[in-house]
């Protein structure tokens, strides 16, 4: 219970100029503005051969991702969008709504060119996977999925009774009032609190994201995301009723976060689920255990190969 309250409370660029990258993309890797779906997504591309698209989450963008994309673009076409309204992605004022999101990734995928593609998601990621993959699963070859519940499904509903969950609800003028200014400090919550050990989220990366979180509308955009979430849960229910994911499933948990309960999430949407447990890693996968996460990633992919 205390790793599954603990993944609930997880909130959940071409790079600003001033702003340096805290792992960079592998030479090669272009960026670009993909127009998708009614809105503009910032996207990262390098690598070949066969698709994979990368979904980050909340308190940080596509960047999370990059020494995975490293990892992954010797044997995979490699794509890394920042979600609609966070890093350099476009901000409208709608369509945060997680079923709304998972057809920017079809978009996506229509304006590149690419028809299938395996998946790898964290966080708000987890939220907007899940719902690419149940509107569009003939898309969707592998589906490795890490460390955060998901709206509506299966112990959903005791997750969002913890007293911890304030920031799902955390939102609107007066919020934003108060975090103006002070966005590091409401970032700092989350890394700090939701790590195994708050010193694995690297000075740099912290300073890297509240940059990027403090652009106009950033913060806005990021409370839309959690302001979805009922919308969520009433859209999943829907798609857990039209039947499970038949695409091979790995749920990803930090042991000393979400764990084994990713898992338990991941089999009340989906019919062919495997589980890992990363050690000595809280909610953070990508910072707190890297080689781990990245060598459990891609050896799943590969076994699809």
């Amino acid at each position: 219970m205390v790793r599954f309250m603990l993944a609930a409370l997880a909130g959940l660029a071409l790079a600003l100029p001033a702003l340096a990258q805290t792992h960079p993309f592998p030479t090669g890797f272009r960026e670009q503005a993909v127009g998708t779906n009614g809105t503009t997504l910032h996207v990262r591309i390098g690598g070949q051969g066969p698709a994979v698209v990368l979904l980050h989450g909340y308190g940080e963008t596509g960047d999370m991702w990059a020494p995975l994309a490293a990892a992954l673009a010797g044997d995979h076409t490699v794509i890394v969008p920042d979600l609609r309204g966070m890093g350099l992605s476009a901000r409208p004022e709608s369509g945060y709504d997680k079923k709304t999101q998972g057809q920017d990734v079809a978009g996506l995928l229509d304006a590149l060119k690419i028809d299938t593609t395996d998946l790898v998601t964290h966080d708000i990621g987890n939220m907007v996977g899940y719902a690419f993959a149940a509107q569009y699963a003939q898309r969707v070859t592998r589906f490795a999925i890490m460390d955060a519940p998901l709206p509506g499904i299966g112990p959903w509903d005791e997750i969002v009774r913890s007293r911890a969950l304030w920031h799902f609800s955390f939102q609107g003028p007066d919020a934003e009032r108060l975090v103006a200014g002070r966005e590091r400090i409401y970032l700092d919550r989350f890394w700090n609190e939701f790590s195994a050990d708050p010193k694995t989220f690297s000075e740099a990366s912290r300073e890297h994201y509240a940059k990027l979180y403090a652009q106009p509308g950033a913060m806005h955009a990021g409370f839309n995301q959690f302001a979805a979430f009922e919308q969520d849960a009433r859209d999943n229910k829907v798609f857990v009723a039209q039947g499970p994911l038949r695409m091979p499933v790995l749920a990803v948990g930090g042991d000393k976060s979400f764990g084994p309960t990713m898992a338990v999430v991941m089999r009340a949407a989906a019919g062919n689920v495997s589980e890992v447990v990363i050690p000595n890693s809280g909610h953070w996968l990508m910072e707190e255990q890297p080689a781990a996460t990245i060598a459990a990633v891609v050896r799943f992919l590969r076994e699809g190969r």
